[in-house]
Parts: structure tokens; C-alpha cells; sequence
């Protein structure tokens, strides 16, 4: 498939649901030197990765912002994490540049559990962050650890969401899982949390966790694909969960670290038991136009 054929493909899946484009809650923009790193990795098939994982979308930094724009994705995200200090608050200048050149990016932040996280997470949201990304895995950090405390109240009390890999997928890791989610949310329970993944493998319990919490979300990032059902399927069968969490549910694709093509997250969305149109569109569009109050111009 030509990239024109596949543009028009993903195209075709909003515009007949009358949607003005699609908003990608989980997408990755990072220094070339970080982003190469992680390619590294995924080529390695690393622990934290565990299977082989080509990198569907490799090409340089303009060509993937064309490419998204391309898609009709009319807001996307440089979601950037550390995994060690002193790292976070560089990253934050760097996307924060990248949002100023690339204006359908929402400004994105990120943090790490170390002495004055709360100042530089302060500082970027009176610069204009309008999300966090948290990787509870590749950061190997306790979202409950102290240092925290004052980021979490910061973020609480300004709403901004923040997308949090906390799942134990594909791999777990020390502080993965449902529960210090739990304990993270008994402390800051308005918290605007996007659970990336569903919360893969614990689908169940984060769906529950997102029920019984107002603020909390899911992203769809690779859930319901046939490359994550191999080890990690969704529950099958209808879920009236899905229906019930309908309005909290943001897409989300990964692009561009996924193995597969755009239209193939679409579409396993798109195939899934028991949801309509309205909910599609919600999916794929209006529900993250309501969280991030961001008004799009039609066509």
C-alpha cells in the first residue's frame, strides 16, 4: 500500500462517521537522540519489550508529523519520559519547543520522582503543558513515592491529564499493576489519570478503576490488535464496561513505535462487540475535544 493509499484509508474510517479528524492522546516525539534510543531497544526485542518489534513508522521527524497530519489526526501528543534524574526537565524544553514549531501538538510534559520535580512541573504549566506523560515501567519508580507528593497535588489541582503507563504490559515491572494506582488515587482522587493501554494485561481492574473514579480514563493504545492479542487479549465477548466507560475512553496509537499500520488500530476498534457510532466517535474524537477543551475548525 502506497502512503497516499494509506492515508486515504484512515481517512475513510472518520470521515464516514462524520468526524473532522481523529485526536491521538499517545503519541511519541522526542530528541532524535532519545528517539533513536528507543528504537535501539525495540530492535534489541529488551526485556521490557520481550518479543521482536519493528518499527512500523521509522522516518525522520518531519515526515511523521506529515504523516499524522496526513491521517487527518487533527491534535496528537510528544508524549516524553525519563528513566533516570536529571532528565525530565530537559525533555520538558525540548517538547515544549517542538509543541511552539508544531502547533496541532499539544503541549506535553513529562517528570521523575527527584528533588524540585514539583517546581519544573510547575513551570510547565504556566508555560501552557496541557499533558503529562508517567511511565511507571521504564521509569521503575513508585507512582505513591514521596517525591511525588507535590507533583501529584500540582497536577491535581490544575487538571491536567496525565498519561500514565502503569500496566504490566508488555512486560511488568516493580511498581506495574492496579494497586499502587489505587493508593496513588486514595491520596489525589481528582487526578485526571489516561490509563495508556486499557491498562494492559489488567484490563478488568483498570476498567473498574476508571468506573469507579470520575477523572480517570483509558487510552486504546495497541489494545484489541491482533499483534497484542497473541500474549495479552482483551477479554472476549461484549464488555458492557466499554459502553458504560464510553465517554472516557480517548484513542490512543503508539505511533509511530507500533509493528503494524495506523488503519490496523482503527480498525480493531472500529470491530469491536456491542459499540455504535456515537461511541466511535466519541472514541476517536470528541471525547478528548472535551477533555482538552479543544475546538477544531470543520473540514
Amino acid at each position: 500500500m502506497t502512503e497516499q493509499d494509506e492515508a486515504a484509508a484512515v481517512r475513510k474510517v472518520w470521515s464516514e462517521l462524520g468526524l473532522p479528524g481523529i485526536i491521538d492522546v499517545h503519541t511519541h516525539f522526542m530528541p532524535k537522540s532519545v528517539m533513536d534510543k528507543v528504537w535501539n531497544y525495540f530492535d534489541s526485542a529488551g526485556p521490557m519489550v520481550g518479543r521482536p518489534w519493528p518499527i512500523n513508522y521509522r522516518m525522520d521527524e518531519s515526515n511523521r508529523v506529515a504523516t499524522l497530519r496526513a491521517f487527518g489526526v487533527r491534535r496528537f501528543t510528544s508524549l516524553v519520559y525519563p528513566h533516570k534524574p536529571d532528565m525530565a526537565a530537559w525533555l520538558n524544553q525540548w517538547a515544549a519547543q517542538f509543541a511552539r514549531d508544531t502547533p496541532d501538538c499539544l503541549p506535553t510534559a513529562t517528570f521523575y520522582p527527584e528533588p524540585g520535580a514539583a517546581d519544573y512541573v510547575k513551570a510547565a504549566i504556566d508555560a501552557g503543558t496541557r499533558i503529562f506523560k508517567a511511565h511507571i515501567q521504564v521509569g521503575d519508580y513508585d507512582p505513591t513515592d514521596p517525591l511525588l507528593d507535590d507533583v501529584w497535588g500540582v497536577i491535581e489541582d490544575c487538571g491536567v491529564p496525565v498519561v500514565i503507563h502503569c500496566g504490566s504490559g508488555p512486560q511488568p515491572g516493580r511498581f506495574t499493576g492496579p494497586a499502587p494506582v489505587r493508593q496513588l488515587l486514595r491520596r489525589h482522587p481528582r487526578l485526571a489519570l489516561i490509563i495508556a493501554h486499557m491498562g494492559m494485561p489488567e484490563y478488568d481492574e483498570f476498567l473498574d478503576i476508571c468506573l469507579e473514579s470520575p477523572s480517570v480514563h483509558l487510552d486504546t493504545t495497541m489494545a484489541f490488535t491482533a499483534f497484542v492479542d497473541e500474549l495479552m487479549p482483551f477479554p472476549t465477548g461484549e464488555d458492557p464496561r466499554l459502553r458504560s466507560a464510553g465517554e472516557r475512553i480517548l484513542f490512543g496509537s503508539d505511533f509511530p513505535n507500533i509493528p503494524y499500520g495506523y488503519r490496523e488500530a482503527l480498525d480493531a476498534i472500529t470491530a469491536l462487540p456491542g459499540i455504535d457510532d456515537v461511541w466511535l466517535r466519541g472514541v476517536l474524537h470528541d471525547n478528548a475535544a472535551r477533555l482538552f477543551a479543544t475546538e477544531l475548525p470543520s473540514g
